[in-house]
């Protein structure tokens, strides 16, 4: 497919995209937009979106991706509260992975990839299960570090970000694949925004 041909399908979708998937699209930016930001609110605006995309991305053959969005309200629901500032507890702050952490991540990567890949392989009729697991995997595990307020989210959100563009297109999905290009943008942004937060409060306790 062309750039020409690639505009053309985006204009043709969102000329025909429903109000529920621009209301998904919406809530997605701004979900991101306030984890930037770094504003708890994100959490209920993701919890909503991902509501929605669900059913969009079922019916584009997307089951993996589908999948990713009930992990992404579960850990919506854990990091939500994982937030919240409890009576006589300080706020949990921004930063960087532990070996712990990074260890972790690497085994919900690993773990989650080669189950999503099986599922998707023999009991789907998914036509791109390697690339689709791989998608999901990584936001998996970025899911978990943002949960946590890891700056290290960032990196694991837009390695996925970056292979699923090419993949929304290739499933015909360029409204998803524009929004998920503007998530990798302000997530890039938002790893920066995140370090300057960090060497602030390091100055702050100094």
């Amino acid at each position: 497919m062309s750039l020409y041909d690639w505009w053309i399908l985006l204009w043709q979708q969102i000329r025909n995209t429903g109000g529920l998937q621009w209301l998904a699209v919406f809530l997605g930016i701004a979900e991101v937009l306030l984890a930037k930001s770094n504003k708890i609110w994100l959490y209920p605006a993701g919890i909503s979106g991902t509501l929605l995309s669900v059913y969009i991305l079922t019916g584009a053959g997307l089951y993996a991706e589908s999948l990713l969005n009930g992990y992404y309200i579960v850990m919506s629901i854990y990091g939500w509260w994982y937030w919240i500032k409890k009576k006589n507890v300080p706020p949990v702050r921004i930063s960087y992975c532990s070996r712990k952490d990074r260890i972790t991540v690497l085994w919900i990567v690993g773990g989650s990839f080669t189950l999503l890949f099986i599922l998707l392989k023999y009991v789907t009729q998914s036509s791109v299960p390697l690339w689709d697991a791989w998608v999901s995997a990584t936001a998996w595990a970025g899911m978990w570090l943002l949960a946590k307020r890891k700056i290290e989210n960032w990196i694991l959100l837009n390695i996925s970000n970056l292979f699923a563009i090419p993949l929304l297109v290739y499933k015909q999905l360029p409204l998803f694949a524009a929004l998920t290009l503007f998530l990798f943008v302000v997530a890039v942004s938002g790893y920066f925004e995140w370090r300057k937060i960090i060497n602030q409060e390091k100055l702050s306790l100094a």
